[in-house]
């Protein structure tokens, strides 16, 4: 008998054994809704319209497992329960029952360890999705019939991961695992098993996933932001178990992601992250017990970060995630956010994956991003990785950045390469944000750096039917902004829903124009359409300058609402 058959008759075993494992009558310790269910998507499920692919399927009474290739990536993502959230979210006695048919339905196919919903992070999501929705399952003007087998079934995907963990990729993966897993123990059970164990191993895997500045590998703001969070209540269901490793990991995550929220206490969007579902990161940061104070100065995971007075601006100053990352890595580098109080301003289009591959790929184009980008490439390349990921490649080699702050004002200046193998030139952008936060002023410079750089963008610029090298500066707006240009093409005035007024504005050096944009939040069932200012021109010559600015109106009014900023908000 061969290894892997050796191994799969002795998880036949255990699973047996398992089956025969008591199981509980209730859950010991319900835990609340995590609040994650979108009630808009939910409204869609119940209607039978799914989206695969990018495409909207009519259920037509079949199955959700059946609308579609059971190993794609939204075949296996069905395995992960967040339509159950959704279904949740939407609440009443039609979604109820239709989440009970579809997880009777799972139990009887997959319940017995088999399909593609069996790797660790998988059953780490459905049991947290489970855990956090069995009261709403419960609910009803009589106790379900199908409780006992659910309850069942959560004990064995729990033991199951207890088991198996190990094999999630170390680091996030392995801690959100572990976190599921206490989650799990604790609701069916009271108490987490093996405390004793099960902490040292949890804050070993925290030491290695949060670096000493306390940054993740993916450089995703929302990832860091849900991994201190999982922290957070593995503490509290640990209690004296937790180990020093654990806390000193969140201390250092919790002081991070202060810089990387806005104004309005929304995330950075970038490098698959979106703006964070409400409330989680301040309570994250919360739990973490981190003293009230300043965001760390320099550079934060990569990002620059401009604040003043109502102001903020988020700068992707690093070269985009490399490795077992890179596969939901953006072509971001040197791209910005802008918020004003309560209001974002400049964004990126966001991470398209709840919209379908086409809006995933889109999505992490330099061209869905608030920076500049030459004659349509991206700064970094989709490549092919293993089980059709798509990891970035070819990305900048060096990126430099530094930052500074003179009579009040912060600024940041950073470059890439990333264009200089192919054009001779290099991208420099510089920021500073006065006038207490009511000025952005910023510079995009294309420059070459030597004779090699100088003779390959003559190579370049005599390639196309038109001299020089073509560039677009791209600022994207929230869907709540609304933008109007003037006659001559110099200003674009960029209104918020408060009332406040912002005007782009340019030295000449491009042509104005405003295009079509979307915005991509997993919070929205469908990419929400948008604007974008573009700056556009050719370069020219060896060194090619774009000065901009951002400057508020000071005709606008705020309302009460942006006025106000909540208690632990960020300057």
């Amino acid at each position: 008998m061969g290894r892997l058959q050796r191994g799969w008759g002795i998880e036949r075993l255990r699973w047996h054994a398992d089956a025969r494992a008591p199981v509980p009558e209730a859950l010991a310790r319900p835990a609340p809704p995590d609040g994650r269910g979108l009630a808009a998507r939910g409204r869609e499920l119940l209607a039978g319209r799914h989206l695969r692919g990018g495409q909207i399927v009519a259920a037509q009474g079949r199955m959700i497992w059946t609308l579609g290739p059971e190993t794609d990536p939204d075949g296996i993502a069905l395995h992960r329960f967040g339509w159950l959230e959704d279904l949740a979210a939407l609440g009443g006695p039609a979604a109820r029952d239709l989440a009970w048919n579809w997880l009777r339905d799972w139990i009887a196919r997959y319940g017995q360890g088999r399909g593609p919903g069996w790797a660790p992070d998988i059953v780490a999501a459905r049991l947290s999705c489970l855990v956090a929705q069995a009261g709403w399952l419960s609910e009803g003007a009589s106790p379900r019939a199908d409780m006992p087998a659910l309850l069942r079934s959560m004990t064995l995907q729990s033991r199951w991961l207890a088991r198996h963990w190990r094999r999630a990729e170390a680091g996030p993966d392995q801690i959100l695992c572990l976190v599921a897993l206490l989650r799990a123990e604790t609701a069916l059970h009271g108490a987490p098993r093996q405390p004793a164990r099960r902490a040292p191993m949890l804050g070993q895997a925290a030491a290695r996933a949060i670096g000493p500045d306390g940054a993740i590998a993916s450089r995703n703001p929302e990832a860091l932001s849900e991994l201190l969070g999982g922290l957070v209540e593995a503490a509290a269901l640990l209690g004296s178990a937790t180990t020093p490793a654990q806390r000193e990991a969140m201390a250092r995550a919790a002081r991070l992601l202060r810089a990387l929220r806005h104004a309005d206490g929304g995330l950075a969007r970038f490098h698959g992250g979106g703006r964070g579902t409400e409330g989680q990161p301040e309570r994250a940061l919360l739990g973490a017990g981190l003293a009230p104070g300043p965001p760390p100065a320099g550079l934060c995971m990569g990002f620059a970060r401009l604040a003043a007075g109502r102001s903020t601006v988020i700068l992707d100053a690093a070269p985009p995630p490399s490795g077992p990352r890179a596969w939901a890595a953006h072509a971001s580098t040197l791209a910005f956010e802008m918020t004003s109080g309560r209001r974002p301003l400049i964004v990126g289009c966001g991470a398209g994956a709840h919209h379908g591959p086409d809006w995933r790929r889109a999505g992490r184009a330099t061209l869905s991003h608030s920076t500049l980008c030459l004659e349509g490439l991206s700064s970094a390349r989709l490549g092919r990785g293993p089980e059709g990921t798509e990891p970035l490649t070819e990305g900048p080699r060096e990126v430099l950045a530094h930052m500074t702050r003179a009579d009040g004002v912060p600024r940041v200046e950073a470059s890439h390469d990333a264009w200089r193998a192919g054009f001779g030139l290099t991208h420099d952008r510089r920021l500073g944000l006065g006038r207490g936060g009511q000025a952005l002023v910023g510079e995009d410079l294309l420059t070459t750096l030597g004779p090699a750089d100088e003779r390959a963008f003559d190579a370049a610029s005599r390639a196309g039917p038109d001299p020089g090298v073509a560039f677009t500066i791209r600022f994207h707006l929230h869907p709540d902004v609304e933008c109007e240009l003037d006659p001559k093409g110099r200003q674009a005035r960029l209104r918020l829903r408060s009332g406040e007024l912002w005007v782009l504005s340019h030295d000449g050096g491009a042509r104005l124009a405003l295009a079509p944009s979307v915005y991509l939040e997993k919070s929205q069932p469908r990419p929400v359409p948008t604007q974008q200012v573009v700056l556009s021109g050719r370069a020219m010559a060896y060194a090619t300058l774009v000065r901009w600015s951002l400057l508020r109106s000071g005709d606008a009014v705020p309302t009460l609402r942006d006025l106000w900023r909540a208690k632990g908000d960020p300057a």
